[in-house]
């Protein structure tokens, strides 16, 4: 519900991760990264292990960052892991910690 109500749109991505060939609910804990997929760029919630919990829509790089700063600003931290996994896809992460 958090990044629903910074972008105006978001989807639950994972609510379960396969770990050590057994299936696991996600971490608690939310941090926000910015991914580069091939449709544009996504603001995502993950766990502390990188595992997604929601993402926005594909979004202009300025966008997806604004959402970024937005959920930094509303108390979430940022996830600092270079990776992240969407179901059985690894992205990058491409935000920076805002000054």
């Amino acid at each position: 519900m958090a990044l629903f109500n910074l972008s105006g749109f978001a989807m639950l991505t994972l609510t379960t991760k396969k770990k050590d060939g057994q299936f696991v609910p996600v971490g608690d804990k939310d941090l926000v990264a910015v991914i580069k997929t091939s449709e544009g760029f996504v603001t995502i919630l993950v766990d502390e292990e990188g595992y997604t919990k929601a993402q926005s829509k594909p979004l202009e790089k300025s966008e997806a960052m604004d959402v970024f700063r937005r959920a930094r600003e509303s108390g979430i931290e940022e996830y600092v892991g270079g990776k992240v996994e969407i179901w059985t896809e690894q992205y990058q992460t491409v935000q920076t910690s805002p000054s």
